[in-house]
């Protein structure tokens, strides 16, 4: 029961929740054929993946509410760049299709969860 537990609250932490997707994302570039196309498409995603959590982690950190915002802000921003660049990906090599859509899914999740995190925000400052 403990470990259940542990993986429902794992699934809400979001800095280890960034983290383990970077990492995911990792290794699925690991995969991919070296040609020049993967190469540049796979450093793109690299860097917007793990700014994902490079950024929530400095939100955490944040001097503010409108810090904290703005960096939640790039954290989406950066979420949909992911996005972008996973979608090329999974065009270029069907073969890892399935991973990438998985990632794709966890990439649309943290977005969603981004922008809640922001409109939640902005409706506080209006009250």
């Amino acid at each position: 029961m403990i470990n259940e537990q542990n993986s429902k609250t794992k699934k809400y932490d979001l800095e280890e929740r960034t983290f383990e997707f970077a990492k995911r994302v990792r290794q699925l570039i690991k995969k991919l054929p070296k040609n020049i196309g993967n190469i540049e498409d796979g450093k793109q995603v690299i860097r917007s993946s793990g700014s994902v959590g490079a950024n929530y982690f400095e939100a955490n950190g944040a001097s503010s509410q409108k810090d904290f915002r703005n960096k939640i802000s790039i954290c989406k921003k950066e979420a949909r760049e992911t996005q972008y660049w996973l979608k090329i990906i999974m065009g270029a090599d069907s073969t890892l299709k399935e991973e990438a859509e998985k990632l794709s899914k966890e990439v649309q999740e943290l977005t969603l969860i981004f922008s809640k995190i922001i409109l939640t925000i902005d409706r506080k400052k209006k009250t």
